[in-house]
Order: structure tokens, then C-alpha cells, then sequence
């Protein structure tokens, strides 16, 4: 039976390397990006299937969860992959600070979506965070940084990347789907680049990156692992399991308290699948 893995932020980097090695190993892709001319690129060089979707928009994210969860029969594997930092503070369309939105909320609204597919045939969820979530700060009433030092981004970034992590331990706990948060490594990309504090960043630190290919190979192992033999909701730095976090990704209030909150801003009940 074919088995069938969604990625998102799949046109370029990681994301086309997880869906170019999983299709090798005879998964049917579905290839979700926000640039058509490349989402559709990618696809065609694996005979997947490209989805075009702008996180930036949770309408057009919840479309495509309904046109995914109506397109295939079953559903093994979604990794939330979407993301990035943002240099200067926006907002979304839905009013949103854009850099929770395109590293959470969006990724939130597509995956409750498709709990129900994904538990039909006890799917996988993996997320893609970053080291830097060791960084962030969770302020419930000030998601969005209103009242704090944007930083360039970094900030909100970090943060967002831990409320990642946060987001996957409580689908663990309140789906029972396997779910992992995973920090791929520091992939050489042109990821901050628009900033000036990434583009110095970025100069000065060349010689600790690793190619796409080598950070995609950890999101592969855990969507095409069988048995992974850890925790559900384990945080996997690279290939090692229980990689050093922030404090606050174990807090199990804090976790049911930021579950809560995104919910509320995407529009899911806070009851969603709860229990089952």
C-alpha cells in the first residue's frame, strides 16, 4: 500500500531534500510551497504531487487541508516544515506577527485539520525547530511582540521555535499521534539573509554549516523509522533523541496554556480531539 507524506515548505532546502528522498524511497510526495514555478519544479522532478499555499494566509492554509485530506485515502506522514524568521515586524493578513504565524499558527491550522486522516492510519507528525529555541521566551499575553525588543527577528523566531515544540508535545498529548519536534542542524541556505545581522551571522559562521541533504536526513529518519523506540513528543537534536531544550519545553502547564492560546487564534475549539 502506498504511503503517502505531505511536506510543507518544500519547494527549496530541506523540505525538497526530505521530499526527494522519501519519494527514492517509493513515497508518494505531496510537495507543499508557496513559490508555484519552484513547488511545481520540485514535484516534477520526484512525480509528486505540488500544492501551492502561502502560510501567510490561514484561510488559504486551511483550504489546502481540506483539498489534502480530500485528495488521498490515507495520510502517513505530515512534516510541518514551513517557516522563517522575518527582519522587520509585519503582520499577517489575519493580524497575526508574521513570524508566529509562518513558523506556528500556520502549521497549527494545516495539522488540525488533518488529525482526523492522520488517525485513521496513526500518522506521524514531525515539526522542524531550531537550537535556537533554547533562546525564546513564551509570554502568553505577548505572542505577537508588541511589548518586547523585536531583535531583528531573532527574538520572535526563537520563541516561535520553542512554541514549536510546545505545539508538538500537545498533539502528542492530546491525539496520541506520534508527533516530534527536530532540529535538522545549521543547513547552509540563505535562511536571515535578508537582515544585516543574519547576513554578518551567516559570514561568520560558513564553516559550521551543513548541507540541505545532511539536514534533511534526520526529518527522513523519523518520518521512515517503524518503531523510533522513544517517548512520543521526544525532541530529536539531529539524529540524537533528548537533545538539550529549553526549560520551558518540558512544562506540561505550559504546554496545555499554549496550546490554548494558538488555538484560539486559528480558530480551533480548545477540546480538539482531546482525549482521544
Amino acid at each position: 500500500m502506498d504511503r503517502t507524506a505531505i511536506i510543507t515548505g518544500a519547494s527549496g532546502g530541506i523540505g525538497a531534500e526530505v521530499a526527494r528522498e522519501l519519494a527514492r524511497r517509493s513515497w508518494r510526495v505531496a510537495v507543499v510551497g508557496r513559490n508555484p514555478e519552484r513547488t511545481k519544479e520540485i514535484a516534477r522532478m520526484m512525480d509528486g504531487i505540488p500544492f501551492i499555499c502561502d502560510f501567510d494566509d490561514l484561510d488559504a492554509v486551511r483550504e489546502l487541508g481540506d483539498t489534502l485530506a480530500k485528495r488521498f485515502d490515507r495520510i502517513d506522514a505530515l512534516v510541518n516544515n514551513a517557516g522563517g524568521i522575518v527582519a522587520t515586524k509585519q503582520r499577517s493578513a489575519d493580524g497575526h506577527e508574521l513570524t508566529l504565524q509562518r513558523n506556528v499558527l500556520g502549521s497549527v491550522a494545516l495539522t488540525e485539520r488533518l488529525v482526523p486522516k492522520l488517525l485513521n492510519t496513526r500518522g506521524r507528525v514531525i515539526h522542524t525547530t531550531s537550537m535556537v529555541s533554547r533562546f525564546g521566551r513564551i509570554e502568553l499575553d505577548d505572542l505577537g511582540f508588541d511589548q518586547r525588543s523585536y531583535g531583528a527577528g531573532w527574538w520572535p523566531y526563537a520563541s516561535a521555535k520553542l512554541g514549536v515544540i510546545l505545539y508538538a508535545r500537545s498533539l502528542a498529548m492530546r491525539t496520541g499521534l506520534e508527533s516530534y519536534p527536530v532540529h535538522p542542524g545549521y543547513v547552509r541556505s540563505g535562511f536571515g539573509a535578508e537582515s544585516r545581522s543574519g547576513k554578518l551571522i551567516l559570514a561568520l559562521t560558513g564553516w559550521m554549516q551543513i548541507s540541505a541533504e545532511a539536514g534533511a536526513a534526520p526529518l527522513v529518519h523519523l518520518v521512515d523509522t517503524p518503531e523510533l523506540g522513544v517517548a512520543n513528543g521526544t525532541y530529536f537534536d539531529g539524529l540524537t533523541p533528548e537533545g538539550p531544550t529549553h526549560p520551558a519545553a518540558g512544562d506540561t502547564e505550559l504546554i496545555e496554556a499554549y496550546w490554548r492560546k494558538i488555538a484560539s487564534l486559528v480558530d480551533v475549539p480548545v477540546e480538539h480531539y482531546h482525549g482521544t
